[in-house]
């Protein structure tokens, strides 16, 4: 379970770092060469998450969703310096149990 859920941060935050990187180059005017890096992380993630013991593609995908937009509240947070309000913590809570019902629940 713990090797799962490094997995997932660690993707979170090269899907979250790669669009950063090229939200940077294209909006605020930062070299070619951060959005070609954002781009090979971007990538970067997508291996990453293929590491996943889960045997559904489809539901690594849906519950790494959940965890994602936790990371991105927190990426907001710590790097753009926006603090969360409640609604986007509540909304984030409620994104994990969606992933818990979806890792979690028990079927034949």
């Amino acid at each position: 379970m713990l090797y799962a859920f490094v997995l997932f941060i660690v993707a979170g935050l090269a899907e979250v770092g790669g669009g950063y990187l090229i939200w940077l180059w294209l909006r605020e005017s930062k070299p070619y060469y951060w959005g070609i890096g954002g781009g090979i992380i971007l990538a970067l993630y997508g291996v990453i998450a293929t590491f996943q013991s889960f045997p559904s593609f489809g539901r690594v995908y849906a519950a790494y969703g959940g965890v994602f937009i936790v990371i991105s509240v927190l990426w907001g947070w710590g790097i753009d310096k926006n603090t969360p309000d409640l609604y986007e913590w509540i909304g984030a809570a409620i994104c994990l149990i969606g992933v818990s019902v979806i890792l979690f629940a028990p079927r034949q």
